[in-house]
């Protein structure tokens, strides 16, 4: 049954729609046909105007992503035209059904929804972000609770140098965090020597999840078709800068030991 339309300058028609596979912290994209159906010509004006955007929302409506990325009206929509849009989608985390809500916005003012307009609804099942296949190069991680796969087959790849030995759940908690969503994923690291463990203070272990970490990320798991943003190495360490547009993690509780005398890559 289609959704009722209230009468005003401002009311939408939503025609066919489709979404592209969703995984968890993953950019994708919807499709949306929408019939302007008021009296007034929407407009877009840069990043102001009319938009199409969206929100994700639990089993009960509760808001868990809101105020997603926009798609602008590619030209002026008069009363009667229609026009297809692809508003781009990221998130939610972690992997789950949720409700994906679509709505028009007029920027700075109001969503069409708060006018009485119904908003394009479905329930979606967000899969994790990748399979559970981890690789690394530039070291070892022998006897790790989850097994490594080799390079090719990978999903993401961990960057690692000789002398540092990874803790046995190294792996696994890595691969947890990449299907929860994070594209970018990094720990602490325990240093033998003096002058090691004081350039390596702030990766020490001790801690979790730390969302307001400040330093680049030191050995870092990174997903395929990510590209990592290669800063200057920390005692030897690869080192990335964290990523501005994909989610990224530090938890103290990945750990690994960096052996004194090690050989230097």
């Amino acid at each position: 049954m289609a959704a009722p339309v209230p009468k005003g300058p401002l009311a939408v028609r939503w025609g066919a729609w489709s979404v592209d596979e969703v995984r968890a912290g993953a950019a994708t994209r919807a499709r949306a046909t929408i019939t302007n159906v008021g009296a007034a010509t929407w407009r877009s004006r840069g990043i102001m105007g009319i938009q199409l955007a969206s929100h994700w929302l639990d089993g009960h409506g509760n808001p868990i992503v809101w105020d997603g990325p926009r798609a602008s009206l590619p030209r002026p929509v008069a009363p009667g035209k229609t026009v297809e849009l692809e508003p781009p989608l990221r998130r939610p985390m972690p992997p789950g059904r949720y409700q994906l809500a679509i709505d028009l916005v007029d920027e700075g003012r109001f969503w069409f929804a708060e006018l009485g307009n119904a908003r394009l609804g479905t329930e979606v099942d967000v899969r994790p972000r990748i399979e559970r296949k981890l690789a690394v190069v530039g070291g070892e991680a022998a006897g790790q609770e989850e097994p490594l796969v080799p390079l090719a087959e990978a999903e993401a790849v961990a960057y690692l140098v000789p002398g540092l030995v990874p803790a046995p759940d190294w792996s696994r908690r890595i691969l947890d965090a990449h299907q929860e969503g994070y594209a970018v994923v990094a720990g602490s690291i325990e240093a033998d020597g003096r002058r090691a463990r004081r350039a390596l203070a702030q990766w020490a272990p001790g801690t979790g999840r730390v969302p307001t970490f400040s330093g680049p990320l030191l050995c870092p798991s990174i997903v395929r078709g990510v590209e990592p943003d290669w800063i200057d190495e920390v005692e030897g360490v690869p080192a990335a800068a964290r990523p501005r547009e994909e989610p990224w993690l530090y938890d103290g509780r990945i750990t690994a030991r960096l052996e004194s005398g090690r050989r230097r890559g």
